[in-house]
């Protein structure tokens, strides 16, 4: 084994101390940080191949795999196919803590904050066990077989009411790759993207506040808006984003609070929003004083250069939320919200009174998957499945008859304009006693207009045989 390993005209230099508690692939990864952060290595080095590395440390080659991946996720290199991995040009996003005053427990909040932050040595007003107390219980002792983490006592307490320190800090590097300059504290940890937009309802809109969504668009935002007894109002979504002289028409008539929007990727059209547009509303927000809700659940299988109105706005008007249920699993209810540290503290708040804290368990298992590159790896994955599925479901629909058909721009779901005289609701109802579930295009809409009969899709299934011919059959093609 040796310590010196020449590639490229640089000298890299490993050492290792060796720990149990460590993997031996976080103690290379640990090392390479270490270099990187005292300018040991530049930005812009290459790093040594995969298998030369393994050599030097006497490792596998997975191994080394493994230390790469976890420097990928983190931010400190990056990789160049064909021609290995390189130092990134700026090291990770740092963590920026902030202060809190710590007062006493005088009221609702303030009890609340006290129990998740823990401040206080004595702990008499606690309303729970001490963590210690489950540590060896069942799932205590699964999650020690499934994670790395050598401390587990946060998996038992209810958690910092904004999240998980470490995957905000995952969640601010990956929104600053998006060219949304983002630290941290402005990030809040939720239960998934509908529990982020549920948090920004509760916060700005108060009954008979009028609000702007798209339409067709996210049917559950309508029905959360409603609860909240506001005035909705719908903007026609077109093919590269929303109709904008309707916007204006509906802001001057109605003096909007908010206008929720998912530009890239739409559910359920699965259009997106071109860049002109981006500018141009962000125009329109400035010069109304509106508030935009950016709602983006593919952000993590699009492309890396797709703007996003958060980056143009710098989370000036721009709220910016997104998930990991979309592209993870659709049980593991983990998403986030990206806004400026005044309003995250307020939206935190708010989520300590009305669900207390987020899953730990959840955050601290989407962190573990991104900083050992699996979740990585399983995005390059997913996005050539997404990417295959959606050329095959638009040739099917085509063959059928369904010309009017258009590739959706990255997400799962294809708009599918149905014939003059077929009835979207009648449609989904034949389907369905044949055991075929439809997603009607009224459902989608705040207001039903003829002529524009249509179904949403999903890419998965669109190539089904029995969906096919039930179509087929009922169009008459």
């Amino acid at each position: 084994m040796y310590h010196g390993l020449y590639q490229c005209n640089i000298w890299y230099t490993f050492e290792v101390d060796i720990k149990v508690s460590i993997s031996r692939a976080q103690q290379i990864a640990d090392s390479l940080i270490q270099q990187i952060d005292s300018g040991r290595l530049l930005p812009g080095a290459r790093l040594p191949s995969i298998r030369v590395a393994a050599e030097g440390h006497g490792v596998s080659k997975n191994t080394v795999t493994d230390a790469y991946d976890r420097l990928v996720a983190t931010g400190y290199i990056h990789p160049r196919r064909g021609s290995g991995f390189y130092v990134q040009s700026a090291s990770p996003a740092p963590s920026i803590s902030r202060s809190e005053h710590v007062i006493e427990a005088v009221d609702v909040v303030s009890l609340l904050r006290e129990q998740l932050n823990q401040h206080y040595e004595v702990r008499a007003g606690d309303g729970r066990l001490p963590a210690t107390w489950m540590e060896s219980s069942e799932i205590g002792r699964y999650l020690k077989r499934t994670s790395n983490a050598t401390d587990y006592s946060d998996d038992f307490e209810y958690g910092r009411p904004q999240g998980l320190e470490v995957l905000r800090e995952d969640v601010a590097r990956a929104l600053n790759d998006r060219s949304i300059n983002t630290s941290p504290d402005q990030v809040l940890m939720t239960f998934g993207a509908n529990h982020a937009l549920d948090l920004i309802v509760r916060h700005f809109v108060q009954a008979g506040d009028t609000v702007l969504v798209e339409t067709p668009g996210y049917y559950p935002m309508f029905s959360k808006l409603k609860l909240q007894k506001a005035k909705v109002v719908g903007v026609n979504r077109q093919s590269d984003g929303p109709d904008l002289d309707m916007l204006e028409e509906k802001i001057r008539a109605h003096r909007p609070k908010l206008f929720f929007v998912q530009p890239m990727a739409h559910n359920p059209t699965g259009t997106s929003m071109s860049l002109q547009k981006m500018h141009r509303l962000l125009t329109l927000a400035e010069k109304y004083d509106l508030v935009i809700i950016e709602d983006d659940p593919f952000a993590d299988i699009l492309p890396k250069a797709t703007p996003h109105l958060a980056s143009l706005d710098a989370l000036n008007r721009v709220i910016y939320v997104g998930t990991f249920s979309k592209t993870l699993s659709a049980s593991l209810r983990c998403g986030y919200i990206a806004a400026s540290p005044e309003l995250i503290a307020s939206l935190t708040d708010i989520k300590m009174l009305t669900v207390v804290s987020s899953s730990g368990i959840t955050e601290r298992l989407v962190h573990e998957m991104i900083v050992r590159g699996r979740y990585r790896r399983h995005l390059k994955r997913l996005r050539d499945r997404v990417a295959n599925a959606s050329i095959d479901a638009v040739s099917a629909l085509h063959g059928i008859g369904l010309d009017r058909v258009e590739s959706p721009t990255g997400g799962y779901y294809i708009w599918c304009p149905l014939p003059v005289g077929v009835d979207s609701m009648d449609l989904t109802v034949r389907a369905a006693r044949q055991g075929i579930f439809l997603a009607p295009s009224r459902l989608f809409e705040l207001t039903s207009s003829a002529g524009n009969e249509a179904l949403r899709v999903n890419i998965a299934h669109a190539n089904n045989h029995k969906f096919l011919n039930f179509m087929k059959s009922a169009l008459g093609s």
